[in-house]
């Protein structure tokens, strides 16, 4: 027999229950919070900007941003920080600590959000999915920067050359080619870098590790991009696809080297003379013009060439 107005039973500990979509809350005040998501309501506006929030935590944190403040200090290397949780996270790099581990594989992690990032290897699962191709990613900032892809949107401008990007990160990397900055240096060998995924690549020279490999034909690989785009080759698949002429590349990289055909970019310059290319690779050819470097020699004659395509076409002589 049913009984009639019984109430539902909520969660143990969770008493507050969102009539839009189910979910439900420990405290009355996260339930506000969360109905503003269904409302669109956004209480808390910026006197100096007049961006909105749903969250007042968010709106102070964002008041940082016109002020300049950093009010939370690292006691260890006094950097300083926006949010609490920015600095807690960052102390974890001193003491080492990794608090969320991985009831899988033991693995352990400074933050709950990578950890959580980390189980869906386990699962297989990508949780965001492009209404465009259907391609699923494991986080959401990923599924934004490749919908900018789709749409061609380009919301990070430098301000020095113009040049636009689809992520800010990509941007600051920009920016330190205008300034000349590599701020960041290999602790081997005390080479300097732009790019964190450069150092990391370089820093894989010392140890000789190759981390990805083939299960076709056995080839290993230390860029995890240079590792996609060869298992490309195995399946035929070219991913990767010009919007001005159609044509399609195994790797990304290819076809953004294709693009500077259609653009006439040549983001790569000579220091020396100001000469500028296409390719990163046709200015270090370039740069041994200056140094007189000809490091590639043939094994027949001795005959020394600037270029390994040049050494390649002298070859033909002694066929």
């Amino acid at each position: 027999m049913s009984i009639p107005n019984s109430k539902k039973k909520l969660p143990s500990g969770k008493q507050y229950e969102c009539p839009e979509c189910g979910k439900t809350f420990k405290y009355k005040h996260s339930l506000t919070i969360h109905q503003r998501g269904h409302t669109e309501e956004k209480p808390f506006m910026c006197t100096q900007c007049g961006k909105c929030f749903r969250q007042k935590k968010a709106f102070r944190r964002h008041q940082f941003i016109h002020t300049g403040e950093k009010p939370y200090v690292c006691t260890e290397c006094e950097k300083r920080f926006l949010e609490k949780s920015q600095l807690i996270l960052h102390q974890r790099g001193h003491t080492g600590e990794k608090p969320f581990t991985c009831t899988e594989c033991g693995e352990s992690f400074r933050h709950k959000q990578v950890l959580m990032r980390h189980q869906f290897i386990h699962t297989g699962e990508k949780p965001y999915e492009c209404t465009q191709c259907g391609e699923g990613f494991l986080l959401k900032s990923k599924l934004i920067h490749h919908q900018r892809g789709h749409t061609g949107e380009k919301p990070f401008m430098c301000t020095e050359c113009g040049k636009g990007f689809r992520q800010k990160k990509v941007l600051i990397e920009h920016q330190f080619i205008h300034t000349g900055e590599k701020p960041l240096m290999c602790t081997d060998c005390g080479k300097h870098f732009r790019q964190k995924h450069v150092l990391r690549l370089h820093k894989l020279s010392h140890t000789g590790e190759k981390p990805y490999t083939c299960t076709e034909c056995g080839k290993q690989f230390s860029d995890r991009r240079d590792f996609l785009c060869h298992h490309n080759i195995h399946t035929g698949v070219k991913p990767f696809v010009c919007t001005e002429c159609g044509k399609s590349f195994f790797g990304k990289r290819y076809l953004q080297k294709h693009q500077r055909i259609h653009t006439g970019e040549k983001p790569f310059t000579c220091t020396d003379c100001g000469k500028s290319f296409s390719q990163k690779c046709s200015l270090k050819s370039h740069c041994k013009t200056h140094t007189g470097e000809k490091p590639f020699h043939c094994a027949e004659c001795g005959r020394s060439f600037s270029s390994k395509r040049n050494l390649t076409k002298h070859q033909g002589i002694h066929v």
